[in-house]
């Protein structure tokens, strides 16, 4: 009800059902529409004052899909981005060509990887780039940091360690706080472990867009 008063729905409005919503995002998608309407939707935010402000924190999150039941030929075509020609066209919609799997803390994901920088100010997705779940988190990092900011503040947890990129970030006058990783053979000290907790805090508050996306 509340996404209904959003978008300005009546309950006697005639609302499209999943198939035509689909349907109609598909063709946002295959026209190159979809950058667009996001950009446009934060040049609303803005007008209304929601300026992205007092730095960013980046992160990456799993999104689910069902599990693709196929056999072992099938498998292959698909990982070829081909498609049985023996597949009718109700199963070829059924079917998602392009998920993948991924392994995180042990566990096996199917389905796709949304990279975010989200305002410390706001809590609101500035820049996304959606991946295959089996492509790395910090793959697309350089692209979702947002220039906009009005801070060049940047939060990210103990995977997107990178000293070279960090090195070359702070050479463009950007902030990082990253968490650092302990090791076995070196784990960390009491400081080491402080400074985690303190980015940890700011850190967090890139969770809660992802809560409301699950």
């Amino acid at each position: 009800l509340s996404f209904q008063r959003f978008v300005g729905l009546r309950s006697s409005s005639q609302i499209p059902d999943r198939t035509t919503i689909w349907t109609f995002k598909e063709r946002l998608i295959a026209a190159g529409a979809s950058d667009s309407i996001f950009e446009a939707a934060n040049r609303e935010l803005a007008k209304h004052g929601y300026i992205a402000r007092g730095g960013q924190m980046v992160d990456a999150s799993i999104v689910h899909v069902p599990k693709q039941s196929v056999n072992r030929e099938e498998k292959a075509m698909i990982q070829e981005r081909a498609m049985p020609a023996d597949w009718s066209p109700a199963k070829r919609r059924q079917k998602d060509l392009d998920a993948r799997w991924t392994k995180k803390h042990g566990k096996s994901y199917f389905g796709y990887k949304v990279s975010t920088s989200v305002d410390k100010r706001y809590k609101l997705i500035r820049k996304r780039v959606v991946s295959t779940a089996s492509e790395h988190d910090t793959l697309h990092f350089e692209r979702v940091l947002d220039q906009g900011n009005t801070s060049r503040d940047v939060w990210t947890d103990r995977g997107y360690v990178d000293g070279e990129r960090e090195a070359r970030l702070i050479g463009q006058g950007w902030r990082m706080h990253n968490q650092r990783k302990g090791r076995a053979d070196k784990p960390l000290s009491e400081c080491q472990k402080r400074r985690n907790r303190r980015i940890a805090k700011i850190r967090a508050r890139v969770e809660h867009p992802f809560a409301s996306l699950a």
